[in-house]
């Protein structure tokens, strides 16, 4: 399974902006979107996602769902984000496609470990900084937190960092073994920086991080 190095978590005050975005992000070169849409209804989630399916598909971006892997397998999408409330990926995993991804929001070493054996693709880790795109984020972790993580977590599963991440802090990143970068606001305010973002992380799909799950 293939996990591209740079993820455009999607933002808007609306619906229709998460969208609009969501188009901006694809024209601009993002190979991977998550679509985070909170407080509406399954209803209202399943219609946005379905236009965002429409929209990613034409660009041949792969599109995540945030939280909802109901919704990520009714409109097959290429997977679902799962943070610490929702569902337990093992769950997820058994109504999924056995193609769809299962990615995971972690904060400490403990919670990177407990998602080592919960069958998932890829690992959320932060927030690296203070962020205002996410209400009640965990503690800050910071350069040197990320870093005492990955030093001890030894896993071929790609390590993608999030939370308030800049063009400046690509290199300090990778040089702590992070696989990849999950970006929202960078981005929204200038969709020119995925160009910059790619080039920073040497994201050209011969590079990406590989990584398949075998079952014993």
């Amino acid at each position: 399974m293939i996990i591209p190095k740079l993820h455009y978590i999607s933002q808007g005050n609306s619906p229709k902006e998460h969208l609009e975005n969501i188009q901006k992000a694809c024209t601009s070169g993002a190979e991977l979107v998550q679509l985070r849409l909170k407080n509406v209804s399954e209803k209202k989630l399943l219609k946005i996602a379905t236009q965002a399916k429409e929209i990613t598909s034409h660009f041949q971006t792969r599109l995540i769902i945030s939280d909802n892997y109901k919704i990520a397998k009714e409109i097959k999408a290429d997977g679902v984000h799962l943070g610490p409330l929702d569902t337990c990926p093992l769950v997820a995993r058994k109504h999924l496609y056995s193609w769809q991804t299962i990615g995971a929001t972690a904060n400490t070493l403990h919670d990177c470990e407990t998602l080592l054996d919960k069958e998932v693709n890829y690992i959320s880790l932060g927030p690296l900084r203070e962020t205002t795109t996410k209400e009640n984020t965990s503690p800050i972790l910071g350069l040197n937190g990320i870093k005492a993580i990955t030093n001890v977590l030894k896993t071929p599963i790609p390590i993608i960092a999030v939370g308030g991440i800049t063009t400046e802090d690509i290199k300090d990143l990778l040089a702590v073994e992070i696989s990849g970068v999950a970006i929202s606001n960078a981005i929204t305010q200038n969709f020119d920086s995925i160009r910059t973002f790619n080039k920073l992380l040497s994201a050209s799909s011969t590079e990406e991080q590989r990584y398949t799950f075998n079952k014993e």
